[in-house]
């Protein structure tokens, strides 16, 4: 069974920063080595906002980018979302996830942690 534990979250003002981060166990999942965020304010959709592969190559959501940046240290089995320059609309609960492939598509995604809620105030 694979878990994932994401901490990081809180309040910040618009124009502040913070730093996600996810503990995958186990550190290795056959077959599922992209490592994810996405996010869900209320009322709307989940939706993708980074990934990132084994090897280093990413993606993200137009609305990020330039703002936000995935790493992980594959070591220590950790995934982080800096996020700097956080606007209001970056509001909502944060989801790390494990995955198949280099999408922001949740459907490639079959592991999920509890989520860790982000507030932007103006």
């Amino acid at each position: 069974e694979v878990q994932l534990v994401e901490s990081g979250g809180g309040s910040v003002q618009a124009g502040g920063s913070l730093r996600l981060s996810c503990v995958v166990s186990p550190s290795y999942v056959h077959g599922r080595t992209y490592r994810a965020w996405f996010r869900q304010a209320p009322g709307k959709e989940r939706e993708g906002v980074a990934v990132m592969g084994y090897g280093g190559a990413t993606e993200y959501a137009d609305s990020v980018k330039g703002r936000f940046t995935i790493s992980r240290d594959n070591p220590k089995s950790i995934v982080y979302l800096q996020m700097d320059n956080l606007k209001v609309e970056d509001t909502g609960m944060y989801y790390c996830a494990v995955g198949r492939a280099l999408s922001l598509t949740d459907l490639w995604y079959n592991d999920w942690g509890h989520g860790t809620q982000v507030t932007v105030t103006s």
